[in-house]
């Protein structure tokens, strides 16, 4: 009977795994498909029967993709680098030290978590602007524009002190007796005892960084700076809306995404105190 106990709470989250990936399949399905098909017959079929990859060729020919990739990878990338280091220098403080207003600073910068980015994005833009991060100053200007007002935010800082909180004091004492100072306890032990929930981020804050479509939008005028989400929304007038090479454009954008998280999965699974077990 043991064995059985959680056989219901299993089979609901096959079907909820089953319901994610249709939508994903679909979009394969479709990119994959030639002209022959109907892409929208009913009942659906997941299958092509006329197998092809012809639309990622023309995709990849008639716009340039390559580069949006290329964008969006530099601007992900700088944004995960950024996020984790700054969001680890403010966590490990509001964790590990004492000091007047640590409690008054702490809730500050959790209750920003509730005010969305539509809120406050004129007045960035105008803070954009005025610092000259802009492409139309040279595209490392834009790039700056696009990487710096997210690299950092609330939700980093406070997942990175809780983890930092997570490690017994213990091990901080025997670093102190040995001689190590403040930045050496940081970054020689604490840190490489929270990988898992800095890869949590780092994951999180590439998925936000990459799939980011209203700022890049909006900061953006030269086509050269593109990046992935916004080239794609593009391809629909560029090709009136043929969704077979707006599907394999978006196959082309997930690709990264799941080799990222691939790369990290490991992390979700080991133990925060990993690190202090293995001495």
């Amino acid at each position: 009977m043991k064995r059985f106990k959680n056989l219901p709470s299993h089979i609901v989250l096959i079907i909820v795994c089953i319901l994610s990936l249709i939508p994903f399949l679909w979009l394969l399905s479709t990119a994959l498909k030639g002209r022959s098909e109907n892409i929208f017959a009913y009942p659906p079929v997941f299958i092509p029967k006329d197998l092809t990859i012809d639309n990622f060729r023309e995709v990849l020919k008639l716009v340039p993709i390559v580069r949006y990739v290329i964008n969006s990878f530099i601007v992900a990338f700088f944004t995960v680098i950024l996020n984790v280091i700054l969001s680890a220098l403010a966590a490990y403080p509001l964790a590990r030290m004492e000091f007047r207003g640590k409690k008054i600073a702490f809730f500050s910068i959790l209750a920003t978590i509730m005010v969305p980015f539509q809120t406050i994005m004129l007045p960035v833009y105008i803070v954009t602007l005025k610092l000259h991060l802009v492409d139309n100053y040279g595209l490392t200007m834009g790039y700056l524009g696009m990487i710096l007002p997210f690299c950092v935010n609330a939700f980093g800082i406070f997942l990175l002190r809780q983890a930092f909180m997570t490690i017994p004091r213990e091990i901080e004492q025997s670093a102190v007796i040995d001689g190590c100072n403040s930045f050496q306890i940081f970054y020689m032990l604490l840190l490489p005892m929270i990988k898992p929930t800095l890869a949590i981020l780092a994951i999180f804050t590439f998925v936000g960084s990459w799939g980011e479509f209203l700022w890049p939008s909006i900061v953006l005028t030269n086509e050269k700076l593109f990046t992935l989400p916004v080239g794609i929304n593009n391809l629909s007038s560029a090709f009136s809306a043929d969704y077979r090479l707006i599907a394999a454009g978006s196959i082309v954008s997930i690709i990264p995404i799941i080799v990222f998280f691939l790369c990290l999965q490991r992390y979700f699974i080991e133990g925060s105190y990993d690190g202090a077990n293995k001495g």
